[in-house]
């Protein structure tokens, strides 16, 4: 094979509770990819369609995370990357990790596969770290392995798969406003309280223990964030409101999505 089309999915990362270690990956929204192997050496985005983003690979987080993966091989050829927009960079839900995972999931089944999931994280990374200045990994994992992950640790990296269940659903508010994810995090506090700090531990455990029983009630109880949405939050007009008001339209929860839209689970 040398030629692969990919769906590359929209993410929502933090879910509320769990930032910079919890996603999932959205199953009807996403970008489309063509990867193809070329004799040259090196990775070059051929075509972009949907956002004005740029070609040269370096500025490209696609093209990075390619690299990242290339660099780890003996292929003495490269690849050729049409990507196909759907995501708006921006929007929240993972623009940067769905051009990022696509690229490497791509070229490393045109490779046959020598990386695993969690190493392809590690590459796809890199392309999250030119889009935020981090290379976080709350997006990608879950658009390379689907359904929710955790990220249990960062050194070594150990990504854990989560089953969504089966009747929870995700609706993404947009508000039509765009906050970088490099900008929100500058505003972030780097310390807090041992007091927060134990609330927001509770909300993550009890999350990932709702989301394993399917218990839909405490999974409403642990979408709280003591930590990051009280300051993101300014950065959204309306944000208090459009929460309440989902709550009582029934919603289990409602928080930030990385940096801009509401998502309500």
């Amino acid at each position: 094979m040398d030629e692969v089309k990919v769906f590359c999915p929209a993410t929502i990362a933090n879910i509320s509770c769990g930032f910079d270690v919890l996603g999932v990956a959205l199953d009807s929204v996403g970008d489309e990819m063509v990867v193809r192997k070329t004799n040259k050496k090196g990775v070059f985005i051929t075509k972009i369609e949907g956002q004005k983003l740029p070609l040269e690979t370096k500025s490209n987080v696609a093209g990075v995370a390619g690299l990242a993966l290339l660099d780890k091989t003996d292929y003495p050829g490269g690849f050729e990357i049409e990507i196909y927009k759907k995501i708006k960079p921006g929007s929240g839900i993972g623009s940067s990790a769905a051009s990022s995972t696509g690229a490497v999931w791509a070229m490393n089944h045109l490779l046959g596969d020598p990386f695993s999931k969690t190493e392809l994280v590690t590459f796809a990374m890199e392309g999250e770290r030119l889009a935020s200045d981090v290379a976080h990994a709350d997006n990608v994992a879950p658009a390379l392995f689907g359904d929710f992950t955790l990220v249990r640790s960062y050194t070594p990296l150990d990504i854990i798969p989560i089953q969504a269940p089966s009747e929870l659903f995700a609706t993404v508010i947009h508000p039509q406003i765009e906050v970088k994810t490099s900008d929100s995090r500058k505003i972030l506090k780097t310390s807090l309280s041992l007091q927060t700090a134990i609330k927001q531990w509770g909300n993550v455990g009890g999350l990932i223990a709702g989301l394993l029983q399917n218990d839909y009630d405490l999974i409403g109880r642990s979408l709280e964030d003591h930590i990051i949405e009280p300051i993101r939050s300014i950065l959204i007009p309306g944000f208090d409101m459009v929460k309440m008001a989902s709550l009582e339209a029934g919603a289990l929860g409602a928080g930030i999505s990385e940096s801009s839209p509401l998502y309500l689970p």
